[in-house]
């Protein structure tokens, strides 16, 4: 009885590979092939993400949260009065450290920081929300990290989950044809999705009279992996 043995094959530079085929043997079992497909597909950002802080330093406790209070509540204001909706910005850190002298043992002072995450849908308006939360903070403003980001990839999920299908069947005839065998039915499928973004932006110690923010969102990569199995005869 003839065995089919396995053709295995990897693709140089994508993430495709054979992983296997099944054998036919005298119990009748299905001769299979394993394929796994990629598909990629770009698509706009539809929300930016940052990350705020006021930094206050007083001598007492309260004088520093005091602060450091009024300086986030600035902020969130400007940033509400510059487009970004208040249900969208939210507490995310509250801190009081103390600070030492130069032989690091007396306590000079505390450092109170307070802060937000603001996540801004409207993107054309991103750049002024920004520049008023430094304004409103101050020297004391601080930013963590600015990235962009999709809330609503559903569309680019759809279109990589197709081209992902298509690439694993494209494979699976090619490796049917050069065993000389047809291309049946689909056994099983399996799937698995990420999303591939630019590193976030940082910009520390702003000051107040900092300028407009430059922002390019440029493009949001959707990966889709589908790892489909073949009948073949």
């Amino acid at each position: 009885m003839r065995r089919l043995t396995g053709i295995c094959a990897a693709a140089a530079g994508t993430a495709l590979l054979l992983t296997g085929c099944g054998s036919s043997d005298s119990d009748g079992g299905a001769r299979t092939v394993t394929v796994v497909g990629t598909g990629k597909v770009q698509g706009a950002p539809d929300v930016l993400n940052a990350d705020l802080s006021a930094d206050v330093t007083a001598p007492d406790v309260s004088a520093a949260v005091d602060g450091a209070n009024a300086k986030a509540k600035a902020m969130t204001d400007a940033m509400v009065g510059a487009g970004a909706k208040r249900e969208d910005i939210r507490t995310s850190d509250l801190s009081v450290q103390p600070e030492y002298g130069p032989e690091g043992r007396t306590i000079t002072g505390y450092r109170a920081t307070n802060s937000v995450h603001v996540a801004i849908r409207e993107l054309p308006k991103a750049s002024a929300v920004l520049d008023a939360a430094v304004k409103a903070g101050g020297n004391e403003t601080r930013i963590g990290s600015v990235s962009f980001g999709l809330e609503d990839n559903t569309k680019l999920l759809s279109d990589a989950r197709a081209r992902a299908f298509e690439d694993a069947k494209s494979r699976a005839q090619q490796y049917a044809d050069l065993s000389g065998l047809g291309l049946k039915s689909v056994q099983t499928i399996s799937e698995d999705s990420s999303g591939d973004w630019p590193s976030p932006l940082t910009r520390e110690n702003a000051p107040s009279g900092a300028a407009d923010f430059s922002l390019e969102p440029g493009q949001q990569t959707v990966t889709f992996t589908v790892t489909v199995v073949w009948e073949i005869g």
